[in-house]
């Protein structure tokens, strides 16, 4: 472990409302940050992942969303887990490396030894700890969370090269069309102070070379000329590609899950997935009951204290229930999520789906799809305030906010 003069920071990307538009419509309520994932915002679990870093002093939020979005969950989770908490809105869009830099005076205030770098939209079981212990062994500037994948779904992401003895870097490439390595980038990194003159580094190299620069098909298309300013500087191309092989970064690698939430369906996926981990980290915040005086509980689920719950209604597995819900007689829930005040009536069936906020499913009726978490319709995604009259059966499809089904759809968009 390290000294206790030691200090860590934690700075965690949260993105904004544009970068969301995958997660429509249940991103039209909420930023996708604060969406409920196993009864917690999704930014909560890399937050309370945080909690067990050592010599912890800061938290950090960055993205573009209005602070007044943040302000009263910051507020409540910095209260909740005692430890300060800050949002800090970029300007400007400065890249993954940039927007980091951007916030150097403030981040290095506490004169940290370390600092952590996460995604607000990665799912895992976030070992910070043991990345950190290892960083230490390693030396260098920083550590990357790896993981191993298939071969087909490598080229998504961005696939690296490990000294399989050393764990060092010796080559990284974002997306590439050919097959790199079966090993990608999970997008949880740990870095000494020592990243931020690399990064002003290649930034004064853009101010030297500004029109030579390679930009993305999805860069130039965002941009009204081909190149950006100097201060856009991304992590993955502009920092660890040129540092791979000099001894500088190291991967550590996690044998547990990892996913990317990009859309509502992997949010239910991933909502699963911290719900089995509660098991091992806040077991307490998982429901139980055997049908007699509480629901017959079966599997992980997640039941807000304020949610009322019928004696006689059987929920789970992978459920989440949110606050002030309200379940009927009968009702039969498997791997949903239900958002703030829905109302589930008797005998109603929701499988594999996510009811927005107010909405309300009526009796004997049926919400559900395949499960298919990668498919464009394999969730069903109620928006907010949809009411499903009774007997009505919603298969496979997507209803955005204040619609009323009286007649069942099968592999739908209801705008």
């Amino acid at each position: 472990m390290g000294s206790s003069e030691e200090r860590v920071v934690a700075v965690i990307m949260v993105g904004g409302p544009t970068k969301g538009t995958r997660f429509r419509p249940l991103s039209l309520n909420i930023p996708k940050p604060l969406f409920p994932l196993a009864g917690q915002p999704m930014v909560h679990h890399p937050i309370s992942a945080c909690k067990r870093i050592p010599n912890l002093v800061q938290i950090y939020l960055v993205g573009f969303y209005e602070e007044r979005e943040f302000a009263m969950y910051v507020s409540s989770v910095s209260n909740e887990l005692k430890v300060p908490i800050r949002y800090l809105r970029e300007d400007k869009p400065h890249g993954s490396a940039g927007g980091l830099y951007n916030f150097k005076d403030l981040i290095m205030e506490d004169n940290p030894s370390h600092m952590f770098l996460l995604n607000c939209d990665v799912c895992c079981s976030f070992p910070l700890p043991e990345m950190l212990e290892a960083h230490r062994s390693y030396g260098g500037i920083g550590t990357i969370l790896v993981i191993k994948v298939s071969a087909e779904s490598a080229s998504q992401f961005g696939e690296l090269v490990a000294d399989p003895v050393t764990n060092e870097l010796l080559h990284y490439t974002e997306k590439p069309e050919t097959f790199v390595s079966d090993r990608i980038n999970c997008g949880v990194y740990v870095f000494t102070p020592e990243i931020f003159p690399a990064i002003q580094g290649v930034s004064s190299q853009w101010k030297d070379r500004a029109n030579l620069r390679r930009v993305t098909s999805f860069e130039a298309l965002h941009s009204s000329t081909r190149s950006f300013p100097s201060d856009f500087v991304r992590l993955d191309q502009d920092i660890l590609s040129p540092l791979a092989g000099k001894k500088q970064l190291y991967t550590f690698e996690t044998m547990d899950f990892w996913e990317q939430i990009k859309t509502p369906g992997m949010s239910l996926k991933c909502s699963s997935l911290y719900l089995a981990l509660f098991r091992f980290t806040s077991s307490h915040l998982l429901a139980s009951g055997d049908g007699v005086k509480s629901a017959t509980i079966i599997g992980d689920v997640y039941i807000h204290p304020s949610a009322k719950v019928h004696p006689t209604a059987k929920i789970g597995p992978n459920v989440s229930i949110s606050a002030n819900a309200r379940i009927g007689p009968g009702a039969r829930l498997i791997s949903c999520i239900i958002l703030d005040d829905v109302e589930v009536m008797e005998n109603a069936v929701v499988i594999h789906a996510i009811v927005g906020w107010k909405s309300s499913i009526g009796r004997w009726s049926r919400v559900q799809a395949a499960g298919d978490y990668n498919a464009k319709l394999g969730i069903t995604i109620l928006g907010e305030a949809v009411t499903v009259e009774d007997e009505v059966v919603v298969t496979n499809s997507v209803v955005l906010p204040n619609k009323t089904l009286n007649v069942s759809v099968l592999e739908e968009i209801i705008l």
